[in-house]
């Protein structure tokens, strides 16, 4: 079985320019991730990048399998999971062309399937601290090493897309207080959390959502893409750095320890507790 230390859900730009580059296909009990896995070395660290809506742009939101890519990267052995995404501005100070690093998400999808724990084997795993803050303070040190506006911290609203928002739904988030809106980041990063996986969010933003908080125009498919091709290769260089510059061990990162407690029936461990992530 191929092995990678680190998972990147994330397109052809972060590893294009890669030597040594590997496609391997993972099996998982949920059905086929959205792609091959793309496995290849970054200063040393086996890294293993998937673009969870497929190397062509083929999956919406809403349809990407979450549970799939999540467990193939855990397959792979991945202790640490970094999740760069597009994001929409809820916040007036937080301008297009800027990067955030989450660090807690709010759900508003709807349908999507977001447990490893379907049964007989019953968890309550807590996202209270959902986003790794050692992860999290190493990411906003290198985007701003390369220059880049980074805000630390921030609620991301993750809704059921692929539409966007309506200006009253903007404007609820906005007055809640929350800093962004995207649709993808929720499963995704709370599944890393059941499996054990340290995870940290990169948000690229690209624009003001439905142009409420800076009295522009509403979002469009085509005003993402232009901000985000615009900064990709700053996103890029940004992944690769932080991969650099990650300690060597990364077990300090993991919650496995954690997954002990979380058993419905109030038994931490039994002779008959086999661990779904194992």
């Amino acid at each position: 079985m191929a092995h990678a230390e680190i998972g990147v859900f994330g397109g052809s730009g972060f590893y294009s320019l890669l030597e040594d580059v590997a496609e391997v296909k993972v099996d998982t009990p949920y059905g086929a991730p959205s792609d091959a896995i793309m496995l290849a070395t970054v200063r040393g660290r086996r890294v293993a990048f998937l673009p969870r809506h497929g190397r062509r742009h083929t999956i919406p939101p809403h349809k990407i399998n979450y549970r799939a890519n999540v467990w193939a990267m855990h397959k792979m052995g991945c202790q640490v999971i970094v999740s760069p995404c597009a994001v929409g501005s809820l916040q007036r100070h937080i301008e297009p062309g800027s990067f955030l690093v989450a660090d807690q998400f709010v759900d508003r999808t709807n349908g999507r399937a977001d447990t490893f724990y379907d049964g007989p084997i019953t968890a309550h795993v807590s996202p209270a601290e959902m986003y790794d803050p050692k992860l999290r303070e190493l990411m906003v040190k290198t985007v701003t090493e390369h220059g880049i506006v980074c805000h630390n911290g921030g609620a991301v609203v993750v809704i059921q897309g692929p539409r966007f928002s309506t200006k009253a739904e903007s404007k609820w988030f906005t007055d809640s207080g929350f800093q962004i809106i995207n649709m993808t980041q929720y499963p995704e990063a709370y599944l890393c959390h059941e499996l054990g996986m340290a995870v940290v969010n990169l948000s690229l933003v690209t624009d003001f959502d439905s142009g409420i908080v800076a009295d522009t125009e509403a979002v469009t498919a085509h005003n993402v893409l232009e901000v985000f091709l615009k900064n990709a290769e700053n996103a890029r260089q940004v992944v690769l750095k932080f991969i650099e510059a990650l300690p060597a061990d990364l077990s300090q990162f993991g919650y496995r320890e954690n997954l002990q407690w979380t058993r419905g029936d109030g038994h931490a461990q039994s002779p008959f507790d086999v661990r779904i992530f194992e």
